[in-house]
């Protein structure tokens, strides 16, 4: 595989050129902006945990940035990867805090995303027109269970995580239109995932914070 040949994958970007894709680079800036809102309202002890999740989500705005300027494999792992470095943190952390399972007990939990994603992500493929958003499907669904375990035990959790699902599932319909929605919309749908899932990833991040305050 060649990491460094040039990718064409969304409805807005028209050639290899570092700004072919200029909406959809800029709008990672709400992934930025939403990383720094964060680490303001995560000063003060016990906040540790929020503040690495915060760093992340700074990360992936940076990653993204790359993806949709020099547009190919390599960059695309750097889109991807943090994304999942998030994911297997607030998994570990949702079964810490919300659970309160010990944390080797949680870190088993978050290493169990990986098989499951490995069993979820073909089913969801096979959804007509989902296409590249399958790998992300699996996750409302696991927020969404979390939220279900949680709805007696912690429902004001509960709710947020619901919350969170909402705004994901919302986000994830933008992505998915992306490719269909030219003929329409030339810039695509695609900035709407960005501006979307910031806003949910900084929303769990202050579903975890507000129940660490209590």
């Amino acid at each position: 595989m060649d990491w460094l040949a040039p990718v064409d994958a969304y409805c807005e970007r028209t050639g290899p050129e570092y700004w072919s894709e200029p909406v959809n680079a800029l709008t990672n800036l709400a992934f930025l902006l939403a990383a720094l809102v964060m680490a303001r309202r995560l000063r003060g002890p016990g906040m540790a945990t929020g503040r690495v999740l915060a760093g992340v989500l700074f990360v992936i705005g940076l990653g993204s940035w790359l993806f949709h300027t020099h547009a190919n494999g390599l960059t695309g792992l750097m889109d991807v990867l943090p994304i999942l470095t998030f994911i297997l943190i607030y998994v570990f952390v949702a079964t810490r805090d919300y659970l309160g399972a010990r944390p080797w007990v949680a870190a088993l939990v978050a290493a169990g995303f990986v098989p499951y994603a490995a069993v979820t992500v073909p089913l969801f493929a096979q959804v007509p027109g989902l296409g590249s958003s399958a790998s992300y499907a699996p996750v409302p669904v696991l927020i969404l269970a979390y939220a279900v375990l949680l709805r007696n035990r912690l429902p004001r959790v509960a709710r947020g995580l619901a919350i969170g699902a909402g705004l994901l599932t919302l986000s994830l319909i933008f992505r998915t239109l992306d490719q269909t929605s030219c003929a329409v919309l030339p810039i695509g749908t695609h900035f709407m995932w960005h501006i979307l899932n910031a806003t949910m990833l900084a929303w769990m991040i202050e579903v975890w914070r507000r129940h660490r305050i209590g």
